[in-house]
């Protein structure tokens, strides 16, 4: 009976990528066929209704309602798969580039977690820390001597470390979220490399990823898939809703459809609107432009090509203004162009793709466990 157990046993074949940002839940179902990653189905739905706010709103919703809005998009979407892994916030976590001397790998790891703790606002025992080597030239070879110290004379060779931090509570509360809706979640990725590996390619350039989200808006600039500097700005598309409501005196939800389709407003109405979206994108890439400008006077390298993703980066015209502001080039992630999918769709998920980098970029990698 083992044998033909084993022989006959059904094998997982498609895997979810689960994105729970601040206003909704992202899913997207991958499966594996002839080595490509095909996509089966994909999901998302608003969680303002579950926090008694509107649609678009952002919210903080305890771990139960969380649970039950992702049964509810599991369910909506047809998701028939319950291996998964999910992404946590980049607000949840903390990500620091250190400098280190150059020395074993046993050395570093002793010496590593005494050094982030200048970089840890809490105990370090309250934090799950993990952390890689970031070479500064690809192409050249790091050398030390363990047992020879340095000569007081000789500079000391050093190298960037990538530490990154979780607090336990965080995890421990998605992990309350996967154990509600009977999950099989394997890992848990903090949302910065989900976007870089769905939207970006195998690059030797650096971009910079602008994530525009509800409630704030999230750069990373990466040099050859690796983090280089990243930075939240407290301001999203939520504001330009809020903005709309305020200036031309309408509902909240009412101010949402019109930020998503600016074609319904009256010509009459144009130039408030106009006045209101200009104002919180102007803020945001300002801001994301200093961070640009920032790098780029440090490391002296330029910047090749701004990738725009989120909610946001659906919004009517927005790579027109971010390409005024960055004076470089500006393109809409397209995370879905990863995926095998029907060709009908294509349009479809290229309007779509940039808000759901973060759940396709987790689903890719779920997908890779089972090779």
């Amino acid at each position: 009976m083992s044998f033909f157990s084993s022989l006959f046993g059904k094998k997982e074949t498609s895997v979810i990528g689960i994105d729970i940002g601040s206003s909704s839940i992202k899913i997207v179902q991958l499966s594996r066929k002839g080595g490509k990653a095909v996509l089966d189905t994909y999901g998302e739905l608003a969680l303002g209704p579950y926090g008694n706010v509107e649609i678009g709103r952002a919210t903080n919703l305890p771990p139960e309602k969380i649970s039950e809005a992702l049964n509810d998009v599991i369910r909506e979407s047809k998701m028939t798969s319950k291996s998964s892994g999910i992404a946590i916030p980049f607000g949840a976590s903390l990500i620091s580039l250190i400098e280190m001397p150059a020395v074993s790998d046993q050395q570093l790891a002793q010496m590593v977690p005494i050094e982030a703790r200048k970089y840890i606002p809490v105990p370090i025992t309250e934090v799950m820390l993990d952390w890689i080597l970031v070479p500064r030239q690809v192409d050249k070879e790091l050398k030390f001597n363990e047992e020879a110290p340095h000569s007081p004379n000789q500079p000391t060779e050093k190298i960037d470390v990538l530490i990154v931090a979780i607090h336990n509570e965080t995890l421990a509360r998605y992990q309350s979220i996967v154990t509600a809706s009977a999950l099989q979640t394997s890992f848990f990725e903090i949302e910065i490399f989900s976007t870089i590996r769905s939207v970006l390619d195998q690059d030797t350039t650096t971009q910079m990823i602008v994530d525009l989200g509800a409630a704030t808006t999230k750069v990373y600039i990466v040099e050859r898939g690796i983090i280089r500097a990243s930075h939240v700005i407290s301001r999203g598309a939520q504001d330009i809703t809020l903005g709309l409501a305020r200036t031309l005196n309408i509902p909240v939800q009412e101010a949402e459809i019109i930020k998503r389709d600016l074609s319904r407003v009256d010509s009459d109405k144009k130039k408030a609107v106009d006045d209101v979206v200009n104002l919180t994108l102007d803020y945001i890439f300002s801001e994301a432009q200093r961070v640009l400008l920032s790098y780029q006077k440090k490391f002296n390298k330029d910047i090749s090509k701004v990738v725009m993703v989120g909610g946001g980066a659906r919004l009517q015209n927005v790579l027109k203004r971010a390409e005024s502001n960055f004076q470089t080039s500006v393109v809409l992630g397209d995370p879905f162009g990863k995926t095998e999918a029907p060709a009908f769709l294509e349009e479809v998920l290229k309007h779509t793709g940039p808000e759901f980098a973060v759940a396709l970029g987790v689903a890719l990698r779920k997908l890779q466990e089972l090779s």
